[in-house]
């Protein structure tokens, strides 16, 4: 049975999933509004640190929602995840330390998890998969997000037997690496969205977390730190996804990339693993006699999509996408500033660092520092150029938060 014929079967039964949301930012009550009119689900509790946000999003439920709710709505996420009116949680934050509260909290209350918060599953993600995976409970990040929409696009083409090359997204801005929250504040406003998210968007880290989680999930690695990141349209893109020696840019294949020209979609690019596959693809392709092709979906659909990932979850026991196993890059912590000895040092989306993504192997050979343990109390122990890969020789983390004590677990777990 299709996963829309078993929201059937459970709205005809009057037993929907109940979903309980935290975070009633953009995406958050995006994702609410959409699920009061899908069938076999419901919105039953609401938590955000702001109480007009979360009171606003129930009112969106309800304007659409054929059978009205009297939403719990509350700033203390701890009471969603244990009401017992929910089944399934949804951490729609964007901030690694509240994540790491959340999902640890939800492991506690024997409750799945789906993600849209990208920022705490690239640091934590393959320690609370390992333990959500012993608990029997399900632990994914969200369709509709790129790194799930692209992993979808590589389990297609490896299901036909095809060699993927290159797994990536399309990005609609020039990177702004020193975009800050105060640059970003006029723009934010306008889209009804952080200040801080879109800074993360316009310096780049969004881009390098999002191609960081595919690469755990998929297991290819950025062909360099930060990637190529080039300039291109659908035929340009797959010439210069290309090997050096074929007169292209990259120096291996089974890499992550984005493309400055495809957004908002996302791509692999594949070969024919044999002669009559690949005389299929380019009689079906119609772009010529090709040794490459590109697979393309042109649009993501955000949180709106995240309540497929929802009843998959809960009636399918199944993700959307997850971690391999052992981290396999990483997102790492850059100076966007000067910061001089003694300054506090914010996190993703603030003012003094941005991420760039490299492998995990290149993070413990350089010493360099995870960006999403960045934050909280965090301080430079010494002065920091501008441009700078930040080491733990230069940064005191602070070691009191949640994020910073599971990452610890999961580097000692995982080595």
């Amino acid at each position: 049975m299709t996963l829309y014929g078993k929201l059937l079967e459970r709205q005809s039964a009057d037993n929907p999933i109940k979903v309980g949301v935290i975070g009633a930012g953009q995406m958050g009550t995006g994702m609410i509004a959409q699920i009061s009119t899908i069938p076999g689900m419901e919105v039953r509790a609401i938590s955000d640190i702001n109480m007009v946000n979360a009171k606003r999003a129930a009112e969106a439920y309800n304007a659409s929602a054929e059978k009205k709710l009297d939403i719990q709505v509350t700033t203390d996420f701890k009471e969603v995840i244990h009401s017992d009116d929910v089944e399934i949680i949804v951490d729609a934050t964007g901030v690694p330390e509240v994540g790491a509260k959340i999902s640890l909290e939800t492991l506690i209350a024997k409750k799945h998890l789906v993600l849209l918060n990208v920022e705490v599953d690239i640091t934590i993600g393959p320690l609370m998969k390992k333990m959500y995976d012993a608990a029997g409970l399900v632990y994914t990040g969200s369709d509709g997000d790129e790194p799930a929409v692209t992993t979808q696009l590589f389990e297609f083409a490896k299901s036909m037997g095809m060699e993927v090359l290159v797994a990536g997204k399309g990005k609609n801005n020039k990177l702004k690496i020193e975009a800050n929250p105060d640059t970003c504040a006029e723009e934010a406003a306008t889209k009804k969205m952080s200040a801080h998210m879109l800074a993360a968007f316009q310096d780049g880290t969004k881009t390098m977390a999002e191609m960081n989680l595919l690469s755990n999930a998929i297991g290819f690695i950025p062909d360099l730190a930060g990637m190529h990141g080039i300039a291109g349209d659908l035929d340009s893109t797959v010439e210069d996804l290309r090997l050096t020696s074929e007169g292209g840019v990259l120096n291996q294949y089974g890499v992550v990339e984005y493309v400055d020209g495809l957004a908002p979609g996302v791509f692999v690019i594949v070969k024919g693993q044999n002669e009559g596959v690949t005389h299929e693809l380019n009689y079906l392709m119609k772009k010529g006699d090709k040794d490459h092709h590109l697979l393309f979906r042109p649009f993501h659909l955000a949180s709106l999509e995240t309540p497929l990932t929802i009843a998959r979850a809960v009636l399918e026991h199944d993700h959307a996408i997850v971690p391999l196993g052992a981290p396999v890059s990483e997102t790492v912590a850059v100076a966007k500033r000067d910061i001089k000895a003694g300054e506090p040092i914010d996190g993703i989306g603030g003012y003094c660092v941005r991420g760039v993504i490299e492998t995990h192997a290149d993070m413990r050979k350089n010493n360099n520092v995870p960006i999403g343990l960045v934050g909280g109390n965090s301080f430079a122990k010494r002065d920091i150029a501008n441009g700078s890969f930040l080491t733990l020789d230069d940064i005191q983390l602070d070691e009191t938060t949640t994020v910073y004590k599971l990452r610890k677990l999961q580097d000692e777990t995982f080595g």
